[in-house]
């Protein structure tokens, strides 16, 4: 076994139903360093593991375990943590709970917490379903969260893309083997037809028209060899159970049904990381337009579409230049300063959550010296010589000492508003200015 277990006991749900001996698994890259303010959680998408998402991490990109703490998590449902294939009786198969982005996000947050004492979250990022935690994870734990990149996914699934999903749905169940998941057997016909409807939407018009599939990386010597190989091999391999109960997570993932807040335009407002968002030009699911959208109602988020002809899967680790695009934008982030969200006022979604919103605003910055690092290093200068080289020209490069100097300014609660400062002052306009859509 290549991963861990958190195990969190009996755990209420969102809906009121309880998940009994829940099972969070999970995977760390990297070493938490002494003051714990480098860690990230970079959680898994719709059927994946952790190992799927290692793509993204390595030695010279921005998730270096040289560098940082990452911690995927394993979704519910995906086979390694609580799932409808490895709970048992009388929640096992088409009996398990229905979890909520919600609840996954608060059993991660306890991960955390309460096994490596973590209060500051350097970055939390994610593909797809991935980023639906994402957004999760700044709404929740705003006062944790730094910064967020969620990638070719939403803060709420669009009726269009809950359509698609019943497609993908009724291919699956349509196979009398499925037997309203008492199956003894996998219903390899309905996996298989499941994954033909998706493979009209993972990828879009332009990657079939200009065959796309036949070239590397992927490197496929037909339509339907692709079909086979990429599509069927995705899925042949997944319980059907786990797969159903990971799409009711997804087609109902609305942070704006999270406690305390009143639909998602609220709950959008309340998020007060700086984030950058990038959807994928020519995803069919999650569409640029419905990124913009959540943009205009986010405090300090930038639209950053990622390009090409990858549809969805430009976020799925595939294609190498679609990786370099996403490592840049996390390596910007990661070097920019982050806020701590708005001051407090009656009426605050984040209170009325139970959450704190009696954090200075990022524009208000506390004069009182320079700020120095518990080794007495003036990190004005250190931090300052950072953010000139990221604004350059040779942005790659400099990413790694800006994102050290960073680091150290997050060391420092009181100071915590110096970065988000250093940062407007360097590049002439507050973040948050460049987030209209």
């Amino acid at each position: 076994m290549d991963y861990d277990l958190f195990e969190p006991g009996d755990i209420q749900l969102q809906n009121r139903a309880t998940l009994c001996d829940a099972k969070l698994a999970y995977k760390t890259y990297g070493e938490l360093n002494a003051d714990k303010s480098n860690a990230i959680v970079y959680p898994t998408w719709y059927s994946g593991q952790h190992y799927d998402n290692e793509w993204l991490i390595g030695e010279g990109m921005a998730l270096d375990p040289s560098r940082y703490f990452i911690v995927i998590p394993n979704m519910f449902g995906n086979g390694l943590s609580s799932s409808p294939s490895n709970t048992p009786p009388p929640h096992d198969g088409p009996r398990f709970p229905n979890v909520t982005m919600y609840d996954n996000v608060r059993v991660q947050h306890r991960l955390v917490t309460e096994r490596f004492g973590i209060e500051r979250l350097a970055l939390v990022t994610g593909w797809s379903m991935g980023a639906g935690q994402t957004y999760q994870w700044a709404l929740s734990y705003p006062e944790m969260v730094r910064r967020i990149l969620p990638f070719c996914g939403s803060a709420k699934t669009s009726i269009h893309n809950i359509v698609f999903l019943e497609g993908v749905k009724a291919a699956l169940t349509a196979d009398a083997g499925w037997n309203n998941g008492w199956y003894r057997e996998q219903p390899g016909v309905g996996l298989r037809a499941m994954a033909r409807v998706y493979a009209g939407w993972g990828f879009c018009q332009q990657f079939y028209r200009e065959k796309i599939y036949e070239r590397e990386p992927l490197g496929y010597g037909s339509l339907e060899d692709f079909l086979v190989g990429f599509w069927e091999g995705l899925f042949v391999k997944r319980d059907a159970n786990n797969l159903l109960a990971m799409l009711w997570t997804w087609q109902n993932a609305d942070i704006g049904k999270t406690p305390g807040f009143g639909g998602v335009e609220e709950a959008l407002a309340a998020i007060r990381a700086p984030a950058i968002v990038m959807p994928a030009q020519q995803d069919l699911y999650f569409p640029p337009e419905d990124n913009e959208w959540e943009v205009a109602h986010m405090a300090t988020a930038e639209l950053r579409t990622i390009p090409g002809s990858w549809g969805h899967f430009a976020g799925g680790g595939l294609n190498p230049v679609d990786t370099k695009f996403i490592d840049n934008a996390l390596k910007e982030l990661l070097a920019r300063g982050s806020s701590q969200g708005p001051k407090p006022s009656s009426g605050c979604p984040g209170e009325r959550g139970g959450q704190s919103c009696a954090d200075p605003h990022p524009g208000d910055f506390q004069a009182g010296g320079p700020a120095v690092d518990p080794e007495g290093e003036d990190l004005a200068g250190s931090a300052g010589d950072a953010a000139r080289a990221v604004l350059g020209p040779d942005r790659d490069s400099a990413a790694a000492p800006a994102a050290d100097a960073f680091l150290k300014v997050d060391r420092i609660a009181d100071q915590a508003v110096w970065a988000q400062r250093l940062a407007v002052g360097v590049s002439g306009g507050r973040f948050s200015d460049r987030a209209a859509a």
